[in-house]
């Protein structure tokens, strides 16, 4: 067994769906002759915490934690927020939403200062501790998980100090990317610089959708193309729990994530208006159900809606609850940002929808990486935001199909099986093997 260390800031009792990839890594890459040794910090300011995700840590990984300097309190104390408010539900905004003052200053310190992310403080006690660990326990190679993308600037350190090869993994973008900060040129010519070092100097960048790639080669046509891998995200049929599904007494969609600022629920909410407004459908018909974390403006749309009295919102809730919740539903919602990069993106909540096999109504590119997952798997039918007709259609059929007791898909079980999580598991360990010597 090989020991490498995983740098991870994204780790419980962190919650969301950012530690689900690095977690489930670890839980299964055992069982291809690695021993992970984990980094992570302290005392993160994670937006969601999970404390029943600590069981999930394999008893025999030792987990490392160093502190980190958060700049967040002093943000929520500039722009007059209240300690332990969400930050990224109520910052990312549609590009049409203006800015306040205090918002529009502490954004220039943030694109200014924060470079490449706000979590850059963990450099200080972080990259020492990486270098301490690889020699205690005579690790082989080193793995980080962005973002943040101070993970990267981690593990670039202690490659630099170790020599260890290294597989930068990434779940999003880097520079540009809709939740990055819009930097002016010095800061921006510094970020960017970052990125290209840390694609230039790792010996794989492992990346979550196709999208991660495309997006790097486009920015540095001079990169090696054959050093990003494609390990798609995936889902634990041992997450899941034992519910059996049962036709609810009213057509229940559910959604469970974040939704702010471009990525929000208006077209499905006006969707449903026409249809009620036709009389197609009536408010005894459906139940709609939102779980996680929302901005103050996805709440408005709750709010202002005509039948708000059919849309119930529950907070952020353990992973295994949530899943819960979507085994027992009629059908999953599932809702992509507005945004150029929207073609590409595919959440890793996707393949737990998926994995479920309740049937999905996607709001999200019809010809992007979503759509042709969901269209190869059979889970589902896809609308763009802009299609609302589309989406009235679609949402009618589904309530239609279930009044008849209808099945409304059938999945393609020999297509979901590839994507449980153990497989993306051993790609990792196939990359971490192509490049390290054996002990």
């Amino acid at each position: 067994m090989n020991n490498f260390l995983v740098i991870a800031y994204y780790f419980p009792p962190s919650g969301g769906p950012g530690v689900q990839r690095v977690l489930k890594h670890i839980k299964y890459i055992r069982e291809f002759g690695w021993q992970p040794i984990v980094l992570t910090v302290e005392n993160g300011q994670f937006p969601a915490r999970d404390e029943s995700l600590f069981a999930e840590i394999p008893d025999d990984v030792i987990v490392r934690r160093t502190k980190i300097y958060e700049p967040y309190d002093i943000y929520r104390f500039f722009t007059g927020k209240k300690p332990g408010t969400p930050i990224d539900v109520n910052t990312i905004k549609k590009d049409n939403q203006e800015l306040n003052l205090k918002e529009r200053i502490a954004e220039f310190i943030r694109a200014t200062f924060f470079i490449p992310d706000a979590r850059v403080g963990w450099l200080l006690t972080a990259k020492n501790e990486a270098v301490r660990i690889i020699s205690e326990y005579n690790c082989k190679a080193i793995y980080s998980s962005s973002p943040p993308y101070t993970c990267s600037l981690i593990a670039r350190y202690a490659k630099r100090k170790t020599k260890l090869p290294w597989v930068a993994g990434f779940r999003d973008p880097w520079t540009g990317f809709i939740s990055a900060p819009k930097r002016w040129f010095l800061p921006a010519k510094i970020d960017r610089y970052l990125e290209k070092s840390v694609f230039e100097e790792s010996n794989y960048v492992e990346c979550a959708w196709e999208g991660i790639i495309k997006d790097a080669l486009s920015k540095y046509p001079s990169l090696i193309k054959d050093k990003f891998i494609h390990v798609p995200n995936g889902f634990d049929s041992d997450d899941f729990p034992n519910v059996e599904y049962k036709r609810n007494e009213k057509f229940t969609l559910t959604y469970t994530g974040s939704m702010y600022g471009r990525r929000n629920p208006y077209s499905l909410l006006i969707a449903i208006e026409n249809l009620l407004s036709q009389n197609k459908t009536s408010v005894n018909d459906f139940r709609l159900k939102f779980i996680g974390r929302f901005g103050n403006e996805v709440l408005d749309m709750f709010n202002n809606c005509s039948f708000k009295q059919n849309i119930e919102i529950i907070g952020y809730i353990p992973h295994k609850e949530s899943i819960a919740h979507l085994m027992a539903s009629d059908a999953l919602l599932l809702v992509v940002d507005e945004s150029k990069e929207s073609e590409e993106i595919v959440p890793g909540k996707v393949y737990e929808y998926i994995g479920v096999q309740r049937p999905i109504l996607a709001i999200a590119p019809i010809n992007g990486a979503i759509a042709r997952l969901i269209y190869e798997t059979n889970s589902g039918k896809v609308a763009h935001q802009t299609e609302i007709n589309t989406i009235s259609d679609i949402f009618l059929e589904y309530i239609n199909l279930w009044k008849s007791n209808s099945a409304i898909i059938k999945p393609n079980l020999e297509v979901i099986q590839q994507f449980e999580r153990k497989n993306a598991a051993k790609k990792l360990a196939e990359l971490l093997n192509s490049v390290a010597t054996p002990t």
